[in-house]
């Protein structure tokens, strides 16, 4: 369905008629070689059901292992989220018809996660700070992934069949669930979008997942509700599942916002659902309804013993929590010299990181920060992602940068190099050989251009004889553009002056 087809109230009516509330079920893939508890590897990508055993498929008499390395991974994750993290927690098998989950159950954690009881702060794009509260942060297991076929939208409705690869089914998760996030009013699609920001850079710094969220290692649930402003309950809530990108996340809180807010108001009742995301178009659909927590019947799973966090253990693991991404960006901050405001914008577009790596990979902080902010940010507008997801590291930027450094690339042909590596074409280096980017050092051949563009321009060369040395810009284009951009502009003009005896 079209956002045409959808009634929406308008968005300054939405808020001065309701409260919005929200609540933030972030799922993250943890980064771990092996399954959460079985020895299957996690490889993003392989073959179809090539990454199973009998105990991810649930075969008779295949019992679970608990992975440490995830505990260990989802303490630190609770930790950075200033959670409390429980002595002894327990596994529960939440029961649920999965048709991509082998055991038709999923080993999760219900009333006594690893991890609960914290915050994180947030900083908007004003640079005012809002403290997100987090209620708790569990272990769990991934499903499997379903392809439906026959279809139109790769939705099951219109299928003619679907096909189960069963690779993904146990992969570990933590899955880390806000308490409802009340008074943002206008601000709520802004807030909701920083907070899963900031979730995705802690995560990241702390290296416990890649938090691709295009490839749905980060993958986030929007619940969201409207309270009329009389009103002293919340409102009957919707999840949008599976939303898999920064801009997607605000988009659909805004979104269902302006959509319940017309149900409410022609006097409908919002229905307990779960909703499906469109990024073509930015609209939600319905899905099912939305189960509670008695529906899933959870109980102790009888297979795994508690886990143990033993105290002494878990502040190992605080001593080895990396600098956390905003005390990082103050100093970075500092070291740049740059002010409040020029650091919120390079927050705001996510160069932070990038720039940074870029730098530590041998380009200087300005060079970086110039290419990721204008010719890269277009690039990923242009592209519809962000700025992290685009197909190029900060490597190859430095890459890139190094050459122009040297010489070898004006910054014509270097954006030429970078779009090449954007579109898939190989490493910077091999793309200037084979497509012979780099700049004409031969001044027989530069003097022979600027020759001929002398030749074809009798009344520029005469005014640059005669002293007017900027008609010389005329010129020098035209080299430029005899030698498809592989001049040195700079030794251009000088062999454009001195044939002239200016």
């Amino acid at each position: 369905m079209s956002a045409a087809t959808h009634e929406l109230m308008d968005y300054d009516d939405v808020v001065a008629a309701f409260d919005p509330v929200m609540g933030m079920e972030v799922h993250v893939e943890l980064g771990t070689a092996t399954k959460m508890f079985c020895g299957c590897p996690t490889t993003f990508g392989g073959d179809p059901n090539a990454q199973v055993c009998p105990s991810c498929l649930a075969l008779p008499g295949a019992l679970p292992v608990a992975n440490a390395t995830a505990i260990a991974s989802a303490v630190k994750i609770g930790l950075a989220l200033n959670c409390s993290i429980r002595e002894s927690s327990v596994f529960a098998r939440k029961n649920y018809f999965y048709p991509d989950q082998p055991k038709n159950y999923q080993i999760s954690q219900y009333d006594e996660p690893i991890a609960y009881d914290g915050y994180l702060d947030v900083v908007l794009t004003d640079g005012t700070t809002w403290r997100v509260e987090i209620e708790r942060a569990h272990m769990e297991e991934d499903t499997g992934k379903s392809l439906h076929i026959g279809g139109s939208t790769g939705r099951i409705h219109g299928a003619s069949h679907s096909l189960l690869d069963y690779n993904r089914a146990g992969v570990p998760l933590v899955e880390i669930v806000t308490r409802p996030i009340e008074g943002a009013g206008e601000r709520a699609p802004e807030v909701a979008r920083a907070y899963v920001t900031a979730l995705r850079d802690l995560l990241s710094s702390l290296d416990v997942s890649d938090v691709r969220m295009d490839q749905g290692s980060m993958r986030c649930d929007v619940n969201l509700s409207l309270m009329a402003k009389d009103a002293t309950e919340f409102g009957t809530r919707t999840e949008t599942k599976n939303v898999n990108s920064l801009k997607s996340v605000e988009t659909a809180v805004r979104f269902e916002m302006q959509r319940q807010a017309v149900v409410l108001t022609t006097g409908g009742e919002v229905i307990q659902e779960t909703r499906h995301f469109h990024e073509a178009d930015g609209t939600t659909s319905a899905g099912r309804r939305k189960e509670t927590a008695e529906d899933y019947r959870y109980f102790p799973e009888p297979d795994l013993p508690p886990v143990i966090a033993d105290p002494e253990w878990v502040e190992s693991i605080r001593a080895t929590l990396p600098e956390l991404p905003w005390i990082r960006r103050a100093r970075i901050q500092e070291e740049w010299g740059v002010s409040d405001e020029v650091m919120r914008d390079l927050v705001n577009v996510g160069a932070v990181d990038l720039i940074i790596a870029t730098a530590e990979a041998g380009a200087s902080s300005d060079a970086a920060r110039s290419w990721w902010v204008s010719f890269l940010a277009q690039q990923a507008n242009t592209r519809n992602t962000e700025l992290a997801d685009l197909s190029i590291t900060p490597a190859q930027v430095a890459e890139v940068i190094g050459l122009v450094d040297e010489g070898k690339l004006t910054n014509k042909l270097a954006q030429q190099v970078v779009t090449a590596v954007l579109d898939g074409e190989g490493e910077p280096k091999q793309i200037v050989a084979d497509r012979g980017l780099e700049v004409v050092r031969d001044d027989s051949a530069l003097q022979k251009a600027v020759d001929e563009a002398l030749a074809a321009n009798p009344d520029i060369a005469d005014k640059i004889r005669s002293g007017k040395v900027q008609a010389a810009g005329k010129i020098v284009g035209d080299v430029m553009k005899a030698t498809r951009g592989q001049a040195d502009p700079a030794r251009v003009k000088e062999l454009v002056l001195a044939a002239c005896g200016a």
